[in-house]
């Protein structure tokens, strides 16, 4: 978990995502990133000088009308010593069986954001985290890239005015395998997701696709990363670039 506190403190301080006095909602999704985010900004908190709160949050779709049980990861949070919360919801329902959605990744991303946001402000959050990774912020740009033809991604820290709450992504600057390992070698409680198109989104495509680039090029999604952050797409530039190319 070492390294990835070090990536994780890099992100921090490199995209000054957190202060002194923060709640932050951190979003888990059952999923090795969440878990390991989750367990990272705990552990960081103890040494990296900043004084901040964390609440683990948990949107159960209902995927297949069913709901999952989630007690392996309120074990993780109890010895954590964080407080849990699951927010059963409707949205398997609504996005499969009501909508009956071709393509349900977007609605069902765009409904689970809003429930999120919701319950972070009903328990005091000014914060949530999410576990994106570098390797998510490629894949992203190369999707927008090739499916919607425009230069974009999400950014590594946004502000909802709306809601009066900032998005953070705290392993922005990790790689992939290193939550992977950091997830086996701590033995996280991965809970697996339900979800009727898992395995079959444009997103597993595009890892797939940059997979085959990466073994026939090696370095390609590290140069693609790179192209990201020098050019300051979205915010990826961080104080390292945006000093640089403002002292130019």
């Amino acid at each position: 978990m070492q390294k990835m506190l070090g990536y994780m403190r890099k992100s921090i301080q490199e995209f000054d995502l957190i202060q002194d006095g923060d709640k932050i909602a951190v979003g888990v999704s059952g999923g090795k990133d969440s878990l390991v985010l989750l367990k990272g900004l705990v552990l960081l908190k103890r040494f990296i000088g900043i004084d901040y709160d964390v609440v683990a949050i948990t949107l159960d779709p209902g995927f297949n009308k069913q709901w999952t049980d989630y007690t392996p990861i309120q074990n993780l949070c109890d010895e954590l010593g964080i407080q849990y919360v699951v927010k059963r919801t409707q949205i398997g329902e609504i996005v499969f069986d009501v909508r009956k959605e071709t393509h349900p990744c977007s609605l069902c991303a765009k409904m689970r954001r809003g429930a999120l946001h919701d319950v972070a402000k009903e328990y005091g959050c000014n914060k949530i985290a999410l576990g994106h990774h570098y390797d998510d912020a490629v894949e992203t740009f190369v999707m927008n890239l090739f499916i919607e033809g425009r230069i974009g991604c999400f950014s590594p820290k946004s502000y909802l005015s709306i809601k009066d709450l900032w998005l953070i992504r705290p392993m922005a600057l990790a790689p992939e395998k290193e939550v992977r390992r950091a997830a086996i070698k701590n033995e996280l409680p991965i809970v697996k997701s339900k979800c009727p198109a898992d395995g079959y989104t444009s997103r597993q495509k595009t890892k797939e696709f940059l997979k085959q680039k990466d073994m026939e090029d090696p370095g390609f999604t590290w140069r693609l990363f790179g192209a990201m952050r020098r050019g300051n797409v979205d915010g990826w530039g961080g104080k390292t670039y945006t000093k640089k190319y403002n002292e130019e």
